[in-house]
């Protein structure tokens, strides 16, 4: 089952993701050089960085792309309480939350993929609730962890799973509209937070173009050296901070 489906914990880039994303990292290193060397050979020590952004962006869509499976997923949950009130079996909820999804979202969502792989292995007489949980261990987004393993014991146990797939439904939509209210109230302090580190950067900019020698002192020597990597060392570090402030996780 695993072989045949998706690692959440996983990304592969496609070439054209690897040029876009090695030439973002080119750029940024340009510029850093620009406003805080002008030495053509301090590049050379930019060398490894491409890897290095590659690795972090990568966890940045691995997340993104979990955080994206889990919306959805609160509206799959909504479709198949919906079938499952109207007096459909979970199986057969599957079915038909299938459909719903096709209609929501693009045929190569990851959703609407989980959702046609459990309908189509269900076929085979696997088990719905160890379906979940095989999607649950997959992805490891607690929301569907959750909802897998309530829908293994309400399963084995005989429970009323109709109330059971209506109240995680409930809960997991009050969840995420309380994470999205926080992602529009923090949606101003980002941009506030990214303007404000674009600052410094703006302000050696300006007086590189509007003072021209001004700083020539601090390049081209040992101390303007040491002094620009302590300052972007600084501006690193304040930008790093400054992002964790505004990632909050629900």
């Amino acid at each position: 089952m695993n072989g045949k489906n998706t690692d959440y914990e996983k990304y592969q880039y496609s070439v054209k993701e690897i040029i876009r994303y090695v030439s973002e990292c080119v750029i940024l290193c340009l510029v850093v050089d620009y406003l805080f060397y002008k030495n053509i050979w301090m590049l050379l020590l930019a060398v490894p960085l491409p890897v290095l952004y590659l690795k972090w962006k990568k966890k940045q869509l691995i997340r993104e792309r979990k955080r994206r499976l889990n919306y959805q997923f609160r509206d799959a949950l909504n479709s198949m309480s919906v079938a499952v009130q109207a007096g459909y079996s979970v199986e057969n909820a599957v079915s038909a939350c299938v459909r719903d999804l096709e209609q929501l979202y693009e045929k190569n969502a990851d959703i609407v993929r989980e959702f046609r792989y459990i309908e189509n292995q269900q076929k085979v007489s696997v088990p719905v609730e160890d379906l979940f949980l095989d999607l649950g261990k997959r992805c490891r987004v607690e929301d569907i962890e959750n909802f897998a393993s309530i829908l293994y014991t309400a399963k084995r146990s005989g429970g009323d799973l109709g109330n059971v797939i209506q109240k995680v439904a409930r809960m997991l939509g009050d969840k995420i509209d309380v994470k999205k209210e926080i992602e529009s109230t923090l949606a101003a302090k980002k941009s506030e937070q990214m303007i404000m580190s674009l600052m410094p950067a703006g302000i050696i900019l300006y007086l590189q173009l509007a003072s021209p020698g001004f700083l020539d002192m601090l390049y081209g020597n040992p101390f303007g050296i040491g002094a620009m990597s302590v300052c972007l060392a600084v501006y690193g570090t304040a930008y790093w901070m400054g992002k964790r402030i505004v990632e909050i996780e629900v």
